[in-house]
Protein backbone atom coordinates (compact mmCIF):
# COMPACT_ATOMS: atom_id res chain seq x y z
CA UNK A 1 0.00 0.00 0.00
CA UNK A 2 1.48 3.48 -0.58
CA UNK A 3 1.30 5.67 1.68
CA UNK A 4 0.46 9.44 1.21
CA UNK A 5 -0.93 12.73 2.54
CA UNK A 6 -4.00 14.61 1.47
CA UNK A 7 -3.29 18.43 1.84
CA UNK A 8 -6.92 20.49 2.52
CA UNK A 9 -6.52 24.04 1.08
CA UNK A 10 -10.19 25.02 2.58
CA UNK A 11 -11.03 28.61 3.98
CA UNK A 12 -14.09 27.47 5.95
CA UNK A 13 -12.83 29.55 9.57
CA UNK A 14 -14.43 26.59 11.46
CA UNK A 15 -12.01 24.20 10.13
CA UNK A 16 -9.10 26.49 10.35
CA UNK A 17 -9.65 27.93 14.01
CA UNK A 18 -10.53 24.10 15.52
CA UNK A 19 -7.57 22.43 15.60
CA UNK A 20 -5.79 25.41 17.99
CA UNK A 21 -8.53 25.46 20.16
CA UNK A 22 -8.47 21.38 20.40
CA UNK A 23 -4.86 21.61 21.40
CA UNK A 24 -5.24 24.53 24.24
CA UNK A 25 -7.68 22.53 25.60
CA UNK A 26 -5.64 19.39 25.34
CA UNK A 27 -2.69 21.20 26.96
CA UNK A 28 -5.22 22.31 29.83
CA UNK A 29 -6.07 18.50 30.71
CA UNK A 30 -2.80 17.00 30.34
CA UNK A 31 -1.66 19.09 33.37
CA UNK A 32 -1.61 18.47 37.00
CA UNK A 33 -4.59 19.46 39.17
CA UNK A 34 -1.94 21.52 41.31
CA UNK A 35 -0.67 22.75 37.89
CA UNK A 36 -4.12 24.38 36.84
CA UNK A 37 -4.92 25.82 40.13
CA UNK A 38 -2.16 27.41 40.29
CA UNK A 39 -2.56 28.94 37.08
CA UNK A 40 -5.85 30.19 38.45
CA UNK A 41 -4.72 31.56 41.15
CA UNK A 42 -2.24 33.83 39.03
CA UNK A 43 -4.86 34.84 36.36
CA UNK A 44 -7.34 36.07 39.31
CA UNK A 45 -4.58 37.92 40.92
CA UNK A 46 -3.83 39.52 37.46
CA UNK A 47 -7.48 40.76 37.26
CA UNK A 48 -7.74 42.51 40.35
CA UNK A 49 -4.70 44.43 40.38
CA UNK A 50 -5.88 45.68 36.33
CA UNK A 51 -9.16 46.90 38.02
CA UNK A 52 -7.58 48.72 40.39
CA UNK A 53 -4.99 50.82 38.87
CA UNK A 54 -7.93 51.99 36.25
CA UNK A 55 -9.98 52.94 39.80
CA UNK A 56 -6.53 54.66 41.22
CA UNK A 57 -6.26 56.66 37.60
CA UNK A 58 -9.80 57.71 36.80
CA UNK A 59 -9.87 59.36 40.20
CA UNK A 60 -6.70 60.83 40.11
CA UNK A 61 -7.61 62.86 36.84
CA UNK A 62 -10.77 64.22 38.26
CA UNK A 63 -10.47 67.99 38.80
CA UNK A 64 -9.17 69.45 42.31
CA UNK A 65 -11.06 72.21 41.93
CA UNK A 66 -11.42 72.53 46.15
CA UNK A 67 -7.30 71.95 46.55
CA UNK A 68 -6.78 74.79 43.37
CA UNK A 69 -9.12 77.27 45.82
CA UNK A 70 -6.57 76.87 49.19
CA UNK A 71 -9.40 75.00 50.69
CA UNK A 72 -7.28 71.65 50.92
CA UNK A 73 -3.20 70.68 51.18
CA UNK A 74 -1.02 67.93 51.24
CA UNK A 75 -1.54 67.28 54.43
CA UNK A 76 -5.62 67.38 54.40
CA UNK A 77 -8.02 65.59 52.49
CA UNK A 78 -11.05 68.04 50.47
CA UNK A 79 -13.72 69.82 52.13
CA UNK A 80 -17.34 68.46 51.80
CA UNK A 81 -19.73 71.36 50.80
CA UNK A 82 -21.14 71.54 54.46
CA UNK A 83 -17.47 71.09 56.01
CA UNK A 84 -16.66 74.48 53.65
CA UNK A 85 -19.83 76.41 54.87
CA UNK A 86 -19.41 75.93 58.66
CA UNK A 87 -15.80 77.25 57.88
CA UNK A 88 -16.36 80.08 55.57
CA UNK A 89 -18.92 80.91 58.72
CA UNK A 90 -15.62 81.22 61.22
CA UNK A 91 -14.51 83.85 58.34
CA UNK A 92 -13.85 86.98 61.03
CA UNK A 93 -15.67 90.13 59.93
CA UNK A 94 -13.82 93.44 60.72
CA UNK A 95 -15.24 95.91 63.26
CA UNK A 96 -14.41 98.74 61.33
CA UNK A 97 -15.19 99.52 57.71
CA UNK A 98 -11.96 101.67 57.13
CA UNK A 99 -9.87 98.28 58.13
CA UNK A 100 -11.34 96.34 55.51
CA UNK A 101 -8.57 95.44 53.03
CA UNK A 102 -6.50 94.40 56.04
CA UNK A 103 -9.10 92.24 57.76
CA UNK A 104 -10.69 90.56 54.78
CA UNK A 105 -7.87 87.98 54.65
CA UNK A 106 -8.76 86.86 58.40
CA UNK A 107 -10.01 83.60 58.02
CA UNK A 108 -10.63 81.89 61.74
CA UNK A 109 -10.39 78.45 62.63
CA UNK A 110 -11.49 78.84 66.51
CA UNK A 111 -13.17 76.46 68.27
CA UNK A 112 -12.91 73.93 65.18
CA UNK A 113 -10.49 71.99 66.11
CA UNK A 114 -9.24 69.30 64.01
CA UNK A 115 -9.11 65.59 64.32
CA UNK A 116 -5.19 64.45 64.63
CA UNK A 117 -5.33 62.64 60.89
CA UNK A 118 -7.13 66.33 59.30
CA UNK A 119 -5.12 69.25 61.28
CA UNK A 120 -5.71 73.12 59.72
CA UNK A 121 -4.43 73.57 56.47
CA UNK A 122 -3.56 76.77 56.52
CA UNK A 123 -3.55 79.22 59.56
CA UNK A 124 -5.45 82.44 61.28
CA UNK A 125 -4.17 85.50 59.24
CA UNK A 126 -4.02 88.56 61.62
CA UNK A 127 -4.27 92.08 59.77
CA UNK A 128 -0.98 93.70 59.84
CA UNK A 129 -0.18 96.79 62.41
CA UNK A 130 -2.48 99.40 62.05
CA UNK A 131 -0.96 102.16 64.14
CA UNK A 132 1.99 103.95 64.57
CA UNK A 133 2.13 102.71 68.19
CA UNK A 134 1.98 98.89 67.20
CA UNK A 135 4.65 99.96 64.94
CA UNK A 136 6.75 101.10 67.05
CA UNK A 137 6.41 98.21 69.51
CA UNK A 138 7.13 95.98 66.93
CA UNK A 139 9.98 98.04 66.37
CA UNK A 140 10.77 97.24 69.98
CA UNK A 141 9.81 93.63 69.81
CA UNK A 142 12.64 93.09 66.61
CA UNK A 143 14.82 94.59 68.60
CA UNK A 144 15.21 92.12 71.63
CA UNK A 145 14.73 89.40 68.75
CA UNK A 146 17.63 90.33 66.78
CA UNK A 147 19.52 90.28 70.17
CA UNK A 148 18.38 87.46 71.02
CA UNK A 149 19.28 85.91 67.53
CA UNK A 150 22.66 87.30 68.14
CA UNK A 151 23.98 86.45 71.31
CA UNK A 152 21.80 83.37 72.84
CA UNK A 153 19.70 81.76 70.01
CA UNK A 154 18.70 78.29 70.97
CA UNK A 155 19.20 78.85 74.75
CA UNK A 156 16.31 79.84 77.51
CA UNK A 157 16.50 83.68 78.06
CA UNK A 158 19.06 86.53 76.55
CA UNK A 159 21.50 88.28 78.66
CA UNK A 160 21.06 91.83 76.87
CA UNK A 161 23.83 94.10 78.85
CA UNK A 162 26.64 91.41 78.48
CA UNK A 163 25.68 90.32 74.88
CA UNK A 164 25.16 86.60 76.37
CA UNK A 165 22.70 83.97 78.09
CA UNK A 166 21.16 81.72 80.33
CA UNK A 167 19.58 78.54 79.99
CA UNK A 168 17.00 77.37 83.24
CA UNK A 169 15.73 73.98 81.58
CA UNK A 170 17.41 74.46 78.12
CA UNK A 171 14.41 74.32 75.86
CA UNK A 172 15.15 77.53 73.96
CA UNK A 173 12.12 79.50 75.85
CA UNK A 174 12.53 82.55 74.34
CA UNK A 175 11.79 80.56 70.72
CA UNK A 176 8.46 78.44 72.18
CA UNK A 177 7.34 80.90 73.89
CA UNK A 178 7.53 83.73 70.97
CA UNK A 179 6.08 81.67 68.46
CA UNK A 180 2.30 83.24 68.84
CA UNK A 181 3.82 86.81 69.36
CA UNK A 182 5.84 86.16 65.61
CA UNK A 183 2.63 84.93 64.05
CA UNK A 184 0.30 87.58 65.56
CA UNK A 185 2.60 90.55 63.91
CA UNK A 186 3.18 88.76 61.03
CA UNK A 187 6.52 88.28 60.88
CA UNK A 188 6.72 85.32 58.37
CA UNK A 189 10.72 85.14 57.98
CA UNK A 190 11.19 85.26 61.76
CA UNK A 191 8.29 82.85 62.02
CA UNK A 192 9.70 80.05 59.80
CA UNK A 193 13.29 80.72 61.45
CA UNK A 194 11.72 79.69 64.77
CA UNK A 195 9.53 76.89 63.46
CA UNK A 196 12.31 75.77 62.44
CA UNK A 197 14.89 75.28 65.56
CA UNK A 198 11.68 73.77 66.97
CA UNK A 199 11.17 71.31 64.46
CA UNK A 200 15.05 70.86 64.36
CA UNK A 201 16.16 71.32 67.50
CA UNK A 202 13.92 70.96 70.03
CA UNK A 203 14.09 67.50 72.14
CA UNK A 204 12.88 66.22 75.25
CA UNK A 205 14.76 63.44 75.45
CA UNK A 206 18.04 65.50 77.52
CA UNK A 207 18.19 64.34 81.41
CA UNK A 208 17.06 68.59 82.12
CA UNK A 209 15.06 68.81 85.19
CA UNK A 210 12.21 71.08 84.75
CA UNK A 211 9.53 72.80 86.19
CA UNK A 212 5.87 71.02 85.52
CA UNK A 213 4.13 74.54 85.85
CA UNK A 214 6.70 76.62 84.16
CA UNK A 215 7.45 74.07 81.09
CA UNK A 216 3.48 73.85 80.57
CA UNK A 217 2.66 77.10 80.28
CA UNK A 218 5.75 78.69 78.36
CA UNK A 219 6.69 75.67 76.38
CA UNK A 220 3.21 73.37 76.00
CA UNK A 221 1.30 76.50 75.75
CA UNK A 222 3.77 77.99 72.86
CA UNK A 223 3.17 74.45 71.14
CA UNK A 224 -0.24 74.56 71.25
CA UNK A 225 -0.50 77.69 70.35
CA UNK A 226 1.45 78.00 67.37
CA UNK A 227 -0.63 74.94 66.02
CA UNK A 228 -3.75 76.72 66.37
CA UNK A 229 -2.59 79.72 65.06
CA UNK A 230 -0.17 77.99 62.12
CA UNK A 231 -2.03 75.13 61.57
CA UNK A 232 1.11 72.96 61.84
CA UNK A 233 1.26 69.86 63.14
CA UNK A 234 4.69 69.70 63.57
CA UNK A 235 4.15 71.88 66.58
CA UNK A 236 1.30 69.58 68.22
CA UNK A 237 3.54 66.27 67.52
CA UNK A 238 6.28 68.11 69.79
CA UNK A 239 3.19 69.08 72.20
CA UNK A 240 2.19 65.99 72.45
CA UNK A 241 5.77 64.55 72.81
CA UNK A 242 6.38 67.17 76.02
CA UNK A 243 2.64 66.05 77.17
CA UNK A 244 3.81 62.43 77.69
CA UNK A 245 6.81 63.51 79.49
CA UNK A 246 4.71 65.88 81.73
CA UNK A 247 2.14 62.79 82.61
CA UNK A 248 4.25 60.90 85.41
CA UNK A 249 4.23 64.22 87.96
CA UNK A 250 0.38 63.32 87.71
CA UNK A 251 0.28 59.60 87.82
CA UNK A 252 3.17 59.21 90.49
CA UNK A 253 1.87 61.10 92.81
CA UNK A 254 0.07 59.35 95.69
CA UNK A 255 -2.91 62.30 95.63
CA UNK A 256 -3.02 63.29 92.26
CA UNK A 257 -1.67 66.50 93.68
CA UNK A 258 1.48 67.01 90.87
CA UNK A 259 5.12 67.10 91.93
CA UNK A 260 6.17 69.88 91.07
CA UNK A 261 9.31 68.83 89.16
CA UNK A 262 10.44 66.21 86.64
CA UNK A 263 13.10 65.04 84.66
CA UNK A 264 12.04 64.68 80.57
CA UNK A 265 14.28 62.16 79.66
CA UNK A 266 14.40 59.30 82.77
CA UNK A 267 10.61 61.06 83.20
CA UNK A 268 11.13 60.73 87.00
CA UNK A 269 8.83 63.08 88.76
CA UNK A 270 9.66 64.45 92.52
CA UNK A 271 8.49 67.50 94.79
CA UNK A 272 11.36 70.37 94.91
CA UNK A 273 14.51 70.24 96.60
CA UNK A 274 14.14 72.79 98.98
CA UNK A 275 10.09 71.57 100.31
CA UNK A 276 7.85 68.91 100.03
CA UNK A 277 4.69 71.19 98.98
CA UNK A 278 4.13 72.43 95.74
CA UNK A 279 2.79 75.87 94.98
CA UNK A 280 -1.16 76.04 95.10
CA UNK A 281 -0.95 78.12 91.67
CA UNK A 282 1.18 76.11 89.57
CA UNK A 283 -1.01 72.71 90.14
CA UNK A 284 -3.94 74.26 89.11
CA UNK A 285 -2.72 76.33 86.42
CA UNK A 286 -2.57 73.54 83.69
CA UNK A 287 -5.44 72.33 83.20
CA UNK A 288 -6.14 74.83 79.96
CA UNK A 289 -3.19 73.23 78.19
CA UNK A 290 -3.68 69.54 79.32
CA UNK A 291 -7.14 69.69 78.48
CA UNK A 292 -6.39 71.37 74.67
CA UNK A 293 -3.68 68.74 74.21
CA UNK A 294 -6.36 66.08 74.76
CA UNK A 295 -8.93 67.81 72.63
CA UNK A 296 -5.96 68.12 69.92
CA UNK A 297 -5.29 64.72 69.97
CA UNK A 298 -8.32 63.04 70.64
CA UNK A 299 -6.10 61.65 73.53
CA UNK A 300 -8.16 61.76 77.09
CA UNK A 301 -5.33 60.95 79.20
CA UNK A 302 -4.08 64.56 79.64
CA UNK A 303 -7.33 66.37 79.95
CA UNK A 304 -8.13 63.65 82.93
CA UNK A 305 -5.20 64.15 84.56
CA UNK A 306 -4.86 67.19 85.14
CA UNK A 307 -9.01 68.25 85.75
CA UNK A 308 -8.43 65.48 88.62
CA UNK A 309 -6.56 68.42 90.16
CA UNK A 310 -9.31 71.01 90.17
CA UNK A 311 -12.19 68.28 90.74
CA UNK A 312 -9.75 67.84 93.89
CA UNK A 313 -8.93 71.15 95.05
CA UNK A 314 -12.74 71.62 94.47
CA UNK A 315 -13.50 69.43 97.64
CA UNK A 316 -10.84 70.79 100.17
CA UNK A 317 -11.69 73.30 102.91
CA UNK A 318 -11.10 77.21 102.05
CA UNK A 319 -11.86 80.37 103.58
CA UNK A 320 -14.41 81.86 101.77
CA UNK A 321 -13.19 80.60 98.98
CA UNK A 322 -9.49 81.62 99.21
CA UNK A 323 -6.58 79.01 99.14
CA UNK A 324 -3.16 78.65 101.17
CA UNK A 325 -0.29 78.91 98.99
CA UNK A 326 0.96 75.51 99.19
CA UNK A 327 -0.64 72.00 98.78
CA UNK A 328 1.39 68.50 99.40
CA UNK A 329 1.41 66.11 97.02
CA UNK A 330 1.80 62.90 98.96
CA UNK A 331 -1.17 63.72 101.98
CA UNK A 332 -3.40 66.27 99.26
CA UNK A 333 -3.78 68.68 101.61
CA UNK A 334 -3.09 72.13 101.73
CA UNK A 335 -0.28 73.75 104.12
CA UNK A 336 -2.42 75.35 106.33
CA UNK A 337 0.21 77.68 108.22
CA UNK A 338 0.93 79.37 104.92
CA UNK A 339 -0.28 82.98 103.52
CA UNK A 340 -3.29 83.22 101.76
CA UNK A 341 -2.92 85.80 98.80
CA UNK A 342 -3.27 86.84 94.92
CA UNK A 343 0.81 87.47 94.48
CA UNK A 344 3.13 85.01 93.81
CA UNK A 345 2.10 81.14 94.08
CA UNK A 346 -1.48 81.67 94.47
CA UNK A 347 -2.21 84.36 91.69
CA UNK A 348 -3.24 81.85 88.86
CA UNK A 349 -5.44 79.49 91.20
CA UNK A 350 -8.41 82.22 90.75
CA UNK A 351 -7.63 83.12 86.96
CA UNK A 352 -8.13 79.66 85.84
CA UNK A 353 -11.09 78.54 88.01
CA UNK A 354 -12.38 81.32 85.64
CA UNK A 355 -10.72 80.23 82.05
CA UNK A 356 -11.26 77.18 82.12
CA UNK A 357 -15.41 77.42 82.51
CA UNK A 358 -15.18 79.82 79.80
CA UNK A 359 -12.41 76.95 77.86
CA UNK A 360 -15.40 74.56 78.60
CA UNK A 361 -18.58 76.32 76.80
CA UNK A 362 -19.61 77.52 80.18
CA UNK A 363 -20.71 73.51 81.27
CA UNK A 364 -19.15 72.79 84.05
CA UNK A 365 -20.61 74.78 87.05
CA UNK A 366 -18.55 74.33 90.20
CA UNK A 367 -15.74 76.01 88.22
CA UNK A 368 -17.84 78.88 88.15
CA UNK A 369 -18.65 78.60 91.57
CA UNK A 370 -15.60 78.13 92.98
CA UNK A 371 -14.85 81.89 91.07
CA UNK A 372 -17.75 83.52 92.08
CA UNK A 373 -16.66 82.60 95.84
CA UNK A 374 -13.34 83.42 95.74
CA UNK A 375 -14.15 86.67 94.51
CA UNK A 376 -16.85 87.63 97.81
CA UNK A 377 -13.59 85.98 99.31
CA UNK A 378 -11.33 88.58 98.06
CA UNK A 379 -13.61 91.39 98.76
CA UNK A 380 -14.18 89.91 102.18
CA UNK A 381 -10.91 89.27 103.26
CA UNK A 382 -8.59 91.28 100.97
CA UNK A 383 -9.81 94.33 99.95
CA UNK A 384 -8.40 97.46 101.37
CA UNK A 385 -8.73 101.51 100.66
CA UNK A 386 -5.93 103.97 101.62
CA UNK A 387 -7.21 107.07 103.73
CA UNK A 388 -6.59 109.70 102.07
CA UNK A 389 -6.52 108.71 98.25
CA UNK A 390 -9.15 106.32 98.47
CA UNK A 391 -6.83 103.71 96.40
CA UNK A 392 -8.25 100.19 96.47
CA UNK A 393 -5.83 97.77 96.79
CA UNK A 394 -5.54 93.37 97.44
CA UNK A 395 -3.55 92.87 100.48
CA UNK A 396 -2.39 89.39 101.95
CA UNK A 397 -3.21 86.94 104.75
CA UNK A 398 -0.38 85.60 107.44
CA UNK A 399 -1.05 81.68 107.60
CA UNK A 400 -2.11 80.47 110.61
CA UNK A 401 -3.06 84.02 112.39
CA UNK A 402 -4.79 85.60 109.04
CA UNK A 403 -3.52 88.92 109.97
CA UNK A 404 -3.53 91.76 107.33
CA UNK A 405 -0.38 92.29 105.55
CA UNK A 406 -1.12 95.25 103.43
CA UNK A 407 1.02 94.12 100.79
CA UNK A 408 0.35 93.77 96.97
CA UNK A 409 2.81 92.08 94.69
CA UNK A 410 2.78 93.19 91.01
CA UNK A 411 1.66 90.03 89.61
CA UNK A 412 -1.95 91.42 91.68
CA UNK A 413 -2.46 93.38 88.50
CA UNK A 414 -3.51 90.28 86.41
CA UNK A 415 -6.70 90.50 88.66
CA UNK A 416 -8.41 93.50 87.37
CA UNK A 417 -8.31 91.77 83.42
CA UNK A 418 -10.04 88.74 85.06
CA UNK A 419 -12.86 90.37 86.80
CA UNK A 420 -13.35 91.94 83.59
CA UNK A 421 -13.60 88.95 81.75
CA UNK A 422 -15.94 87.23 83.80
CA UNK A 423 -18.60 90.27 83.33
CA UNK A 424 -18.04 90.01 79.58
CA UNK A 425 -18.78 85.93 80.27
CA UNK A 426 -22.24 87.26 82.41
CA UNK A 427 -20.62 87.06 85.96
CA UNK A 428 -21.86 90.49 88.24
CA UNK A 429 -21.62 93.94 87.24
CA UNK A 430 -19.59 94.83 90.14
CA UNK A 431 -16.79 92.80 89.51
CA UNK A 432 -15.83 95.39 86.56
CA UNK A 433 -16.59 98.06 88.96
CA UNK A 434 -14.02 96.62 91.40
CA UNK A 435 -11.54 96.07 88.09
CA UNK A 436 -11.67 99.78 87.10
CA UNK A 437 -10.78 100.39 91.09
CA UNK A 438 -7.91 98.19 90.78
CA UNK A 439 -6.62 99.61 87.65
CA UNK A 440 -6.06 103.04 89.02
CA UNK A 441 -4.40 101.79 91.85
CA UNK A 442 -2.05 99.63 89.52
CA UNK A 443 -1.66 102.61 87.47
CA UNK A 444 -0.30 104.63 89.96
CA UNK A 445 2.43 101.99 91.27
CA UNK A 446 3.68 103.21 88.05
CA UNK A 447 3.03 106.90 87.86
CA UNK A 448 4.46 107.54 91.52
CA UNK A 449 8.28 105.84 90.32
CA UNK A 450 10.41 108.36 88.98
CA UNK A 451 11.32 105.81 85.90
CA UNK A 452 7.21 105.26 85.50
CA UNK A 453 7.78 101.22 86.04
CA UNK A 454 6.14 99.97 89.15
CA UNK A 455 8.35 97.89 91.75
CA UNK A 456 8.29 94.07 92.31
CA UNK A 457 5.94 95.07 95.30
CA UNK A 458 4.17 97.54 96.86
CA UNK A 459 3.61 98.76 100.43
CA UNK A 460 -0.07 100.89 101.28
CA UNK A 461 -0.29 103.12 104.23
CA UNK A 462 -2.83 103.46 106.95
CA UNK A 463 -1.21 106.14 108.03
CA UNK A 464 -3.51 109.14 106.57
CA UNK A 465 -0.71 110.50 104.09
CA UNK A 466 -2.01 113.76 102.19
CA UNK A 467 -1.84 112.76 98.67
CA UNK A 468 -1.18 109.44 96.47
CA UNK A 469 2.39 109.68 96.90
CA UNK A 470 2.85 109.11 100.80
CA UNK A 471 -0.18 105.92 100.33
CA UNK A 472 2.21 103.87 98.30
CA UNK A 473 5.70 102.96 99.45
CA UNK A 474 8.52 100.93 98.35
CA UNK A 475 11.03 98.88 100.26
CA UNK A 476 14.77 99.16 98.56
CA UNK A 477 14.58 95.35 98.58
CA UNK A 478 11.18 95.50 96.57
CA UNK A 479 12.16 98.15 93.76
CA UNK A 480 13.23 96.10 90.69
CA UNK A 481 11.52 95.78 87.44
CA UNK A 482 10.95 92.72 85.37
CA UNK A 483 9.21 93.49 82.73
CA UNK A 484 6.74 91.90 83.60
CA UNK A 485 3.00 92.00 81.72
CA UNK A 486 0.36 91.74 84.29
CA UNK A 487 -0.64 95.21 84.34
CA UNK A 488 -0.50 95.68 80.54
CA UNK A 489 -2.89 92.39 80.42
CA UNK A 490 -5.28 94.19 82.35
CA UNK A 491 -5.04 96.63 80.39
CA UNK A 492 -5.90 94.98 77.07
CA UNK A 493 -8.80 93.24 78.49
CA UNK A 494 -10.33 96.10 80.17
CA UNK A 495 -9.42 97.89 76.38
CA UNK A 496 -11.17 95.15 74.95
CA UNK A 497 -14.29 94.64 76.93
CA UNK A 498 -15.04 98.33 77.62
CA UNK A 499 -13.62 100.21 74.46
CA UNK A 500 -12.17 103.35 76.68
CA UNK A 501 -9.29 104.56 75.14
CA UNK A 502 -7.69 105.69 78.49
CA UNK A 503 -6.27 102.24 79.09
CA UNK A 504 -4.21 102.69 75.72
CA UNK A 505 -2.68 105.71 76.57
CA UNK A 506 -1.89 104.22 79.95
CA UNK A 507 -0.02 101.72 78.21
CA UNK A 508 1.83 103.75 75.99
CA UNK A 509 2.89 105.89 78.98
CA UNK A 510 4.52 102.81 80.24
CA UNK A 511 6.19 101.46 77.15
CA UNK A 512 7.87 104.89 76.51
CA UNK A 513 9.33 104.01 80.27
CA UNK A 514 10.71 100.67 78.64
CA UNK A 515 11.91 101.87 76.05
CA UNK A 516 13.57 104.97 78.21
CA UNK A 517 15.17 102.79 81.19
CA UNK A 518 15.22 99.45 80.12
CA UNK A 519 16.17 99.25 76.53
CA UNK A 520 20.26 98.84 75.93
CA UNK A 521 22.21 97.69 72.48
CA UNK A 522 21.26 94.28 72.38
CA UNK A 523 17.38 93.97 73.83
CA UNK A 524 15.13 94.86 77.08
CA UNK A 525 16.94 94.42 80.51
CA UNK A 526 15.50 94.04 83.73
CA UNK A 527 16.50 96.82 86.18
CA UNK A 528 16.98 96.84 90.25
CA UNK A 529 15.46 100.07 90.69
CA UNK A 530 13.06 101.96 89.96
CA UNK A 531 12.99 104.71 92.18
CA UNK A 532 16.29 106.20 90.50
CA UNK A 533 16.34 107.15 87.12
CA UNK A 534 19.87 108.17 87.09
CA UNK A 535 20.66 104.42 88.81
CA UNK A 536 18.22 102.01 87.45
CA UNK A 537 20.81 99.06 88.73
CA UNK A 538 20.55 96.96 85.26
CA UNK A 539 20.01 93.54 85.86
CA UNK A 540 21.05 91.83 82.57
CA UNK A 541 18.19 89.45 82.02
CA UNK A 542 15.47 89.89 79.29
CA UNK A 543 12.91 86.48 80.49
CA UNK A 544 10.45 84.65 77.76
CA UNK A 545 7.83 86.27 79.09
CA UNK A 546 8.95 90.00 78.01
CA UNK A 547 8.64 88.77 74.41
CA UNK A 548 5.31 86.55 75.08
CA UNK A 549 3.18 88.74 77.15
CA UNK A 550 5.04 92.07 77.70
CA UNK A 551 4.89 92.56 74.17
CA UNK A 552 2.37 90.64 73.09
CA UNK A 553 -0.67 92.85 74.96
CA UNK A 554 1.01 95.93 74.04
CA UNK A 555 0.97 95.22 70.44
CA UNK A 556 -2.78 94.03 70.68
CA UNK A 557 -3.70 97.20 73.16
CA UNK A 558 -2.48 99.23 70.56
CA UNK A 559 -4.90 97.90 67.66
CA UNK A 560 -7.46 99.59 66.29
CA UNK A 561 -9.60 96.58 66.09
CA UNK A 562 -10.21 95.52 69.65
CA UNK A 563 -10.90 92.02 68.99
CA UNK A 564 -7.53 91.65 67.08
CA UNK A 565 -7.49 88.53 69.37
CA UNK A 566 -11.14 87.87 70.31
CA UNK A 567 -11.79 86.37 73.79
CA UNK A 568 -15.21 85.36 72.74
CA UNK A 569 -12.92 83.10 70.51
CA UNK A 570 -9.86 82.43 72.64
CA UNK A 571 -9.21 81.62 76.23
CA UNK A 572 -5.44 83.04 77.11
CA UNK A 573 -3.64 81.09 79.30
CA UNK A 574 -0.93 82.32 82.13
CA UNK A 575 1.92 82.90 79.53
CA UNK A 576 0.05 84.61 77.01
CA UNK A 577 -0.75 81.63 74.84
CA UNK A 578 -4.28 81.24 72.88
CA UNK A 579 -6.16 78.27 72.90
CA UNK A 580 -9.95 78.01 71.56
CA UNK A 581 -12.88 78.03 73.31
CA UNK A 582 -14.71 74.36 72.86
CA UNK A 583 -18.28 74.15 73.33
CA UNK A 584 -17.96 71.71 76.34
Amino acid sequence: MTDYVALNFGRDPVIISSAPRRSLWRSWKQLSRFQRNLMSMVTAIGVVTIIYYWSVLKLSAEPLAEIENGLASETAPMLKKEEQAQMDAQIVQPDHPQDNENNAMMEDWVGQVAPPEDPPSRGVVFAPPSTERQKAVVDAFLHAWNGYRKFAWGHDHLKPVSGSFKDWFHLGLSITDSLDTIYIMGLKEEFEEAKGWVRDSLKFNTYHEVNLFEVTIRVLGGLLSAYHLSGDRMFLEKATDLGERLLPCFTKSPSGIPYSDINLASQSAHSPKWSPDSSTSEVTTLQLEFRDLSRSTHESKFEDAAFKVSEYVHKLPKTDGLVPIFINPNTGQFHSYTDIKLGARGDSYYEYLLKQWIQTGKTIDFLKNDYLEAVEGIKKWLVRRTPKSDLVFIGELKGGTHDFVPKMDHLVCYLPGTLALGYHHGLPEDHLKLAADLMETCYQTYAQRPTFLAPEISFFSFQGGGNVRDDIYVKSNDAHNLLRPEFIESLWYMYQITGNTTYQDWGWNIFKAFEKYTKVAHGFTSIGNVNNVRDTKPRDMMESFFLSETIKYLYLLFSNDRKLLDIDKYVINSEAHPLPIYQS
